[in-house]
């Protein structure tokens, strides 16, 4: 199999094993197994520990020959670093190169095998010494097993991230050579120091002086904020694209390269910088290793089977890959691949606490789930369980004695159903989304270190996109960032919890919306800039005006029913207001909205439309501007997606998204989504209640409508009746 003929393919493939010295009469049976049960992909993870224990001598000789095994299966082969698993010659040869903590102290800690983390935080590669040694180690890998056409794909780092805090007790890395990094970046940045000093209210008199904030407790100010950034999207990045630019220049072939998340960074920009340090991002998906959030309704212990299953399907699979799907470079056809570099084979198991072996049916429907949402390759992990105690017996497609299981069986039959149609769900046919979710790294930066404001952030643009996914609202994550030029795109932007904003950010809003755009903002848009200074008059100044509205109240609001999910104990009388639901008039009237966290209320301009009302105070407001809409509601709204959910409040943000000229995609309680191509397209039905669903779809303008795994399909004229069982997916062909 060569690259070309594997592009043609829906890579459906299986981590071989984790730890990197197993029997290799025991892999090629896997890999025969994989084969005869329709998988076409195998992942092979390398260790750079253990393939050059002494500097220079490398030995790919267990590599090359499970690659040229692959080879005679015609299984493609895709190829996994692990450069944070450094060798110990590594340390000694450069001392300089040990990450530091923020107190200040070396890290000591180097990983003897890939559990836990594979191998993290690893070796600071800021330090030229280390970054030289480990840039040719990967050239020469790439030199050695790259002349094998079945290695179809690189991926350069195995859930990207130092996970430093969890791992060795502080955050990294205060190198003198990171922070001489640091500061070079800021000069590029701001230019001169007046610059740097006039944003951050300062008065360093030499780019020598500026250090990150090191407190125990870091600070909600300029200078943690933008060190943060830097570690996270500077430093890390750079770290990627030189992984990436070694490959590219060692390969003769220039096949494709990613790197993957543990997990997206949810309403951060973040994973938008990564996706465009190689040719695209995938991330790793375990529907089943939690059950939701602990603000959630239905998140009580012993968690019952039907919160669980539908918060694996959105949750768990759909929230995670419209994120990274919508954080891989270009929209639509144009796109990239979106991998599920790792997906849940078998039990989550950790220690002593095994977790819920997966059924047949539950490999089903995270498979459907995730192509629903764009997925282009799924790779599980693990194909044999694991062996490793500190994940023992975990994860695998097969069980410990290397034999087949029915999760085995019924991935590779769905795989089989994806495969025959790859020409579709190979490639990057997501159907376009006219509404999008937006995303500000400012305000992600500042929410992070604001005590609560991350969890509230995330919280609130999760809930947007459960609101949005069930009433039938094709959606993309659109980073302000780095989809600017796509926003034309869409006719409605919800900018959720925007506590932070940038006057330059919201002048892009304001001319979006005066060409035509409906945007939709919660409560305080730009109360903190993008340095954490607070406004005068508590609201961003361009985004007042576009409103057309002064702040006149500001104050947290009690949860129904005397709840505490996330209201922080009073300190004294009067702190919060009593719960209370919004009335909707003018385009809202006969809707409400509940009050959230916060009700802010305001005083109107003679252009501004009161659309929600806390007694005789406004607390919400639509303003036509130019060709455009502006609407601001004056509390959190994203959070009733998950949390106190009432159906009435899901009408109301369906009825606001129709007035920004958006109808749904399906009026029916099946969730639909499409995946499209010029003639044919595949449709994916949700149910996400308990009981079947049995609902009329059009199919007007198609001749041929199939079950996409082979299913009976009922149809009448332009008409399918279809039955999607409780809690459980199905998939339309429908061809012209």
């Amino acid at each position: 199999m060569n690259n070309a003929s594997f592009a043609a393919l829906f890579p459906l493939g299986a981590h071989l094993c984790r730890e990197p010295m197993p029997a290799m009469s025991e892999m090629k049976r896997d890999l025969e197994l994989l084969k005869r049960h329709g998988f076409n992909l195998v992942k092979l993870q390398e260790h750079w520990m253990i393939d050059e224990p002494e500097e220079g001598r490398c030995n790919f000789s267990r590599y090359e020959e499970l690659i040229a095994h692959a080879a005679t299966l015609d299984l493609g082969v895709y190829l996994g670093l692990t450069c944070e698993q450094a060798p110990h010659w590594l340390y000694e040869k450069h001392p300089g190169c040990r990450m530091v903590r923020h107190d200040g102290s070396v890290v000591s800690y180097e990983a003897q095998t890939t559990l836990p983390s594979d191998g993290k935080p690893g070796p600071c590669y800021d330090h030229p010494g280390a970054l030289a040694d480990q840039l040719r180690f990967i050239r020469r890998l790439v030199e050695a097993l790259g002349r094998f056409e079945n290695v179809v794909v690189w991926n350069t780092w195995q859930e990207i991230g130092y996970w430093a805090e969890g791992l060795v007790g502080g955050h990294v890395c205060y190198c003198p050579n990171t922070l001489s990094a640091y500061r070079a970046w800021l000069q590029e940045r701001h230019g001169d120091l007046d610059a740097l000093n006039r944003a951050w209210k300062s008065r360093y008199r030499r780019w020598e002086d500026i250090v990150p904030e090191r407190g125990a407790r870091p600070l909600v100010c300029a200078q943690e904020m933008t060190w943060r950034f830097f570690m996270d999207q500077v430093q890390v990045a750079g770290v990627l694209r030189r992984r990436a630019e070694a490959i590219r220049a060692a390969d003769p072939r220039k096949r494709p390269i990613f790197a993957h998340k543990g997990g997206p960074a949810f309403a951060s920009g973040q994973d938008w910088v990564y996706a465009r340090c190689q040719d695209f991002l995938g991330t790793s998906c375990y529907p089943a290793w939690g059950c939701g959030h602990g603000w959630d309704d239905g998140h009580r212990r012993p968690f019952v089977r039907e919160h669980a299953l539908l918060t694996e399907l959105w949750d768990g699979v759909i929230h995670r890959f419209d994120h990274i799907r919508s954080a891989n470079p270009g929209k639509g056809r144009a796109g990239a691949p979106v991998w599920a570099a790792e997906f849940q084979g078998g039990p989550v198991s950790t220690g002593f606490h095994l977790g819920r072996v997966p059924s047949a049916d539950d490999i089903r429907r995270w498979m459907l789930a995730a192509a629903s949402a764009g997925v282009t390759a799924i790779s599980f992990w693990v194909a044999r369980a694991e062996i490793m105690a500190g994940e023992p017996n975990g994860f695998g497609l097969l069980n410990s004695a290397g034999e087949s299981t029915s999760r085995l069986e019924e991935a590779g039959r769905v795989g089989r159903a994806l495969h025959a149609h790859a020409d579709l769900l190979a490639q990057p046919t997501f159907q376009p989304a006219r509404v999008g979710l937006l995303v500000n790294e400012e305000n992600h930066r500042l929410c992070s270190l604001l005590n609560q404001g991350g969890e509230h952030l995330a919280y609130s643009l999760r809930g947007w996109h459960r609101l949005l996914w069930e009433t039938n609202f094709p959606l993309d994550l659109v980073d302000l960032d780095h989809d600017a030029d796509h926003l034309r795109d869409y006719a409605v932007l919800v900018l959720p919890f925007p506590l932070c904003l940038s006057e330059a950010k919201a002048g892009v809003l304001t001319g979006w919306v005066d060409a035509g755009g409906c945007l939709v903002s919660e409560a305080a848009p730009g109360r903190i800039d993008e340095n954490g200074f607070c406004n005068r008059g508590e609201l961003s100044p361009v985004l007042a005006a576009l409103f057309g509205v002064r702040q006149a109240g500001f104050a947290m609001v009690r949860e129904p029913d005397g709840g505490a999910r996330w209201s922080p104990a009073e300190r004294t009388w009067g702190e919060y207001l009593e719960a209370l639901t919004l009335e909707g008039t003018g385009p809202l009237t006969g809707h409400r909205l509940r009050a959230n966290v916060y009700l802010e209320t305001f005083e109107c301009g003679a252009e501004a439309e009161p659309v929600l009302k806390a007694g005789d105070a406004v607390a919400g407001v639509r303003r036509a501007v130019g060709q455009g809409q502006a609407w601001l509601l004056g509390t959190y709204v994203g959070h009733q997606g998950t949390a106190y959910r009432d159906p009435v409040h899901v009408v109301a943000v369906k009825a606001i998204v129709n007035a920004g000229g958006v109808a749904p995609e399906h009026e029916g309680r099946l969730i639909c989504r499409r995946r499209v191509g010029k003639t044919k397209e595949i449709r994916f039905y949700v149910n996400p209640f308990e009981r079947a669903l049995c609902e009329t779809v059009s199919v007007a303008g198609f001749d041929r409508v199939s079950g996409l795994l082979g299913e009976t399909v009922e149809r009448g004229g332009d008409a399918v009746r279809l039955t999607v069982e409780g809690l459980d997916v199905r998939a339309l062909v429908l061809e012209r």
